[in-house]
């Protein structure tokens, strides 16, 4: 038996969903509602991630030392099919733990966090009935201990030969280490911020589940295309697609001329002392539907106005997002042209042509790369890489569904004190 289990230690829910979701159609066998979760949302996030996944196995990471039949009967109630249990719970905790789990048709995980002498405690825990063992180094110690590989795997090899026992591993595991841990005896591959805060959290996974040799998923494509995605952004406000991003890639000090709601692919352009060169000439390049995005190190110099206006609405582009000065604002609203500005000048710079168009820049405090998506509002303007743009949307639509029951509860007359538990 060969697991990849996907330690979900998150405190958000809707990124919970969003990443068992992708790591699940990649090949992930096993998801792992984890500590962080549990205690941020109580053993209804269990019963969440059973009901999303109804075929994965679920592990309910609750470290039990106490009360063994009471956490595990709460875990199994809510659709957990393995309740891990600290090893260092006295036996009569893990008898009772065990007792509970066979009444429930579920498995039971010793973690051996913090045992010393793990070989006397494993033999013990085989004669109580656990059903797997885990090896977990704990993240507070691999932050301050370097990691003594080839000790853990002799510790691993030694553990093997004295148990029947699947070996489940947890702490730092990469794809380099893998081969080692599986030589040594281990089975289940428990992985957590290697996955849970990779910018392609499907590839990582498809790439852990090839290291592992579980039987490889099928190729999986999200059936959205780009065009889609960017509707569906649209619909979206920044306000919420900040916080599916923890509030990061949010430009600051910007002003909107317009109440519209735009998502399109970035061209960018660096210039400088109000040259507005590069600024027309990005124009001329950029594709219907895109949007221009210039950083034009805050000049109070003018680099956009009316005429290049009507150059970008000739092109085809959605709209521009300029830190810096603009002018001719009057002619723009007019023109119903959506743009985004920090001041307005009467004073032109000139066009000399300094400065690169599609590169990375820094606009409003955000690094907006080519091809990144846009989304602005009359609340802002907001950066998705394009590389978590289907991610981002994701936990997005999530968010958004949530608000919709707030509003819903407090139309019924809960309070937001009360729905917060505050």
């Amino acid at each position: 038996m060969l697991a990849l289990q996907v330690a979900l230690d998150l405190i958000s829910i809707e990124d919970a969903v969003v990443i068992a979701d992708l790591a699940y159609k990649a090949g992930a066998n096993w998801l792992e509602v984890g500590t962080p979760l549990i205690k941020t949302h109580g053993i209804k996030a269990v019963r969440i991630l059973r009901e999303k996944f109804p075929e994965a196995t679920i592990v309910a990471d609750m470290k039990t030392i106490d009360t063994g039949d009471l956490e595990v009967e709460l875990a199994a109630k809510n659709g957990a099919d393995i309740v891990s249990i600290l090893a260092l719970a006295s036996d009569e905790t893990i008898v009772r733990a065990v007792r509970t789990a066979r009444a429930h048709g579920i498995k039971i995980m010793a973690d051996l966090m913090n045992v010393e002498d793990k070989i006397s405690r494993i033999k013990r825990l085989e004669e109580l009935g656990v059903d797997y063992i885990l090896i977990h180094t704990p993240i507070d110690i691999q932050k301050v201990r370097l990691k003594k590989v080839d000790a853990s795997l002799l510790e691993i090899k030694k553990i093997k030969e004295e148990t029947s026992l699947p070996i489940a591993a947890a702490g730092g595991i990469t794809l380099e280490t893998i081969p080692y841990l599986k030589e040594a005896g281990v089975s289940i591959f428990v992985v957590g911020r290697a996955i849970t805060k990779a910018k392609d959290v499907y590839g990582t996974t498809k790439k852990f589940c090839m290291a592992i040799g579980l039987k490889e998923a099928e190729e999986y494509r999200e059936e959205i295309s780009e065009e889609e995605i960017i509707k569906e952004f649209e619909k979206i406000s920044t306000a919420i697609i900040s916080d599916a991003m923890k509030r990061f890639n949010a430009m600051r000090g910007l002003k909107a001329l317009t109440n519209k709601r735009i998502c399109g692919r970035a061209v960018t352009v660096r210039t400088l002392d109000g040259d507005w060169g590069k600024v027309v000439k990005a124009i001329d390049l950029a594709k219907k539907g895109e949007i221009l995005v210039v950083d034009s190190q805050e000049s109070n110099l003018a680099v956009f106005g009316e005429l290049a206006t009507r150059t970008a609405l000739k092109r085809g582009l959605k709209g521009a997002v300029i830190d810096g000065a603009i002018r001719d604002v009057e002619a723009i609203k007019k023109l119903g042209f959506p743009i985004w500005f920090r001041k307005v000048s009467p004073n032109a710079g000139e066009p000399h042509g300094h400065g690169e168009i599609n590169v990375p820049i820094a606009c409003a405090g955000v690094v907006v790369k080519p091809g990144d998506f846009i989304v602005a509002d009359e609340l802002g303007v907001v950066v998705v890489e394009k590389e978590r743009a289907l991610e981002i949307l994701k936990k997005a639509k999530e968010i958004k569904k949530k608000e919709k029951l707030y509003k819903k509860a407090i139309e019924e007359g809960k309070t937001l004190s009360e729905l917060f538990g505050l």
